[in-house]
This record gives structure tokens, sequence and C-alpha cells, in this order.
């Protein structure tokens, strides 16, 4: 009997597509595909979809890879903040750098630098550098014209500049983010006036520079009030502590040494925990209203204890996300602040503290 052999035809497994192939079907080279898929510059709207298109026809890579494609990268904002002991500004900057919902949903990729404090050649510097790499620049402003003309200088090359905390005006800035200060000083002075109602006294002044605005023109808010409210309160000379624990400490215990009859101390600045030290240490026989500025976690202390009576607070969160706002409204074609809240005043007392964040 004659062996019959059977033979079997074995399917050929299918050829996986590749770039090529892609490009081929949407009528362009290999680079322009690979432009396309991994989102790089200089690709026509038009044939973008094109090209995701024909990849789609091939099954080149899953469908959410492909239109991902067509999503602009994450607009990159840099914000720029004065390194130190001011726990509010490292609070801020650990709170931009964590990682949130909103991000994704403004397609925003955030990251925080530190430079050094109160050196306008050290931020002017960082404004350039950081402004290479960056499609949108936010930073705390020095009163200066090393750092306005950095920031200046940035801005016309078309990408967006904001100040937040403390402004910069004529610097070529699309927005400030952060509180009227004049108000937040003249706050700060009714405060310690309807507190001490008619007693007679001084009242100390520390800020961590004039040489940012908001702490000027904090001054100046709190000098106008009491000028004209308080005519029985006289404001001390003003001590500038740069947001150092330490050097507040000595300036608070100096002035409650040099003038007995104080009665209240403003710290427009940061670092208020030297401030408390001194009034504990020294103002056993008298009562020293003492109102401050951010609800770092210092203040959130001192606040509980009762050794401040008051913090003006502006929240870190919606000064983050009020500029991620500006900078999505700058890339959407539509004007700065729309849709944008003005920030206001928190005023946080020991018996209204927030939950900690």
């Amino acid at each position: 009997m004659k062996n019959i052999g059977l033979e079997i035809e074995t399917a050929k497994p299918e050829r996986r597509p590749l770039a090529g192939d892609v490009a081929a079907l949407a009528g362009v080279s290999p680079a322009t595909v690979d432009r396309v898929l991994n989102r790089r510059a200089h690709v026509k709207s038009a044939t973008a979809e094109r090209v995701v298109e024909a990849a789609l026809k091939l099954r080149y890579l899953p469908e959410a890879a492909l239109f991902a494609a067509l999503r602009p990268k994450p607009m990159r904002l840099t914000f720029i903040l004065p390194s130190g002991n001011n726990r509010y500004l490292r609070m801020l900057g650990a709170y931009i750098a964590r990682p949130h919902d909103q991000y994704r949903a403004y397609n925003v990729a955030c990251r925080c630098v530190f430079v050094e404090s109160f050196n306008p050649a050290a931020l002017a510097q960082a404004i350039a550098f950081h402004a290479r790499r960056a499609d949108g620049l936010a930073f705390m402003a020095l009163d200066h014209d090393l750092v306005r003309d950095a920031a200046r200088k940035v801005a016309e090359t078309g990408k967006p500049v904001l100040t937040v905390i403390s402004d910069l005006p004529e610097s070529g800035r699309i927005a400030y983010l952060g509180l009227d200060n004049i108000a937040a000083g003249r706050t700060a002075a009714l405060l310690i006036g309807q507190m001490t109602g008619a007693e007679r006294g001084q009242i100390g002044l520390i800020a961590g520079s004039r040489a940012y605005l908001a702490h000027a023109d904090r001054e100046r808010g709190f000098r106008e009030l009491v000028d004209g409210r308080f005519p029985h309160l006289s404001v001390v000379q003003l001590r500038e502590g740069h947001d150092d624990a330490a050097e507040n400490y000595r300036a608070a215990r100096e002035m409650l040494i040099r003038h007995p009859d104080l009665i209240g101390i403003y710290n427009i600045g940061g670092a208020p925990s030297g401030i408390a030290r001194a009034i504990r240490e020294l103002s056993a026989q008298r009562r020293i209203i003492f109102v401050g500025h951010a609800l770092s976690p210092d203040a959130r202390t001192m606040l509980a204890e009762g050794a401040m009576d008051f913090a003006l607070n502006q929240s870190h969160e919606k000064t983050v996300f009020n500029a991620i706002r500006i900078f999505t409204n700058i890339r959407e074609g539509r004007a700065p602040e729309q849709g944008v809240d003005r920030l206001t005043i928190d005023l946080v007392t020991g018996e209204n503290l927030p939950a900690a964040g």
C-alpha cells in the first residue's frame, strides 16, 4: 500500500508594521512619523493627524498611545522662590513639586527651584537660565533693576512671566498673583489697634526686607492706618530680619528692651518663631499683640498655643492653581486672568485653624 503524505500549510505570522509602513501610507517621511509619535516640534497639525490615522489603520501602536500623540506636550512651568529659613516658602515649593490631578487636567508640568534669598543678581541669573527650558515662568520678585531687566527680556521672547507673593511692575509680567499688600498692612494695623483699645503705646515692625515690594507695601499700609485711625499709637523704626528666626529674635528682643511701652508687633515677613521666643522671654508683665503672615507650620503651632494672635495667609493652593489657569489662558489665546479669582486675605486665628494639608 502506497503511503500518502499529507501536506499541512501553516499560516505565516502577520508581519508587525514598521514606521516606514506608516510613513508610506501617510505620504510622509519616517522622520516625520518619529516627530509626530514622540510629540516633537515643527509638525503641522494636519500632517500629525494624517500620521495618526495611518498608524491606527495599521495598528502600529495602541489607540491610547496614538491619540496621546495628538495631544500637545505638557506646558513646562517653572516657579522660582527664595531659599532660606522661610518655612511657608519651603511649604509652597513642596506643594508645587508634588503631582496633582489638576496638573494632568490642565496638561502642565510644574517644577520649583530655589535661589539665594535677597540676592537680585542671583535671581536675575536664575530667571534667564530657567526661562530657556520653561514654557512659562513664575517668580517671587525682588524690587531691583537687574531682576526687572531679566524678566523683561524673557517676556520679550514671548514667554509668559508671572510674579507671585511680591510684585514687580514694569517688568513685562502678564499678571501678579498675591495679596493686596497695602490692604494686608492696613488689616494688621486694624487688628492691633482694636485689640489694644484706648491703651497708649508703641508697635514694632519686623520685615524680611524692603527689597520685596510686598514688605514695603505692607509697612506703608500699616503706617497709614495707624496714623489715620489710632493717633494714640506710634510705630517704631522697622527692623529687617531677612526671614531668619535668629535675626528676628534679636530684633524683637532689642525692641522689647528699648521700648517698655511696646504693646504690639507686626511681623511683615516670615520666621515668626524667633519673635514669639523674644515675647515669651521679655513680656511676662505686659500683653503683646502679635500679628504675622502665612500659615507656616511654626505659625500654626503658635496660633494653637496662643503665642501668635493672628496670621494673614495667602493660600498656596490657590496661588499655584491660579498661576496654572493664567498660563493655560495664554496658551489657549484667552485673556490672562479670564476666569481667575482674585486672591484674598485669609485671617487665621487659634480658633479657626484649617486642617493641616
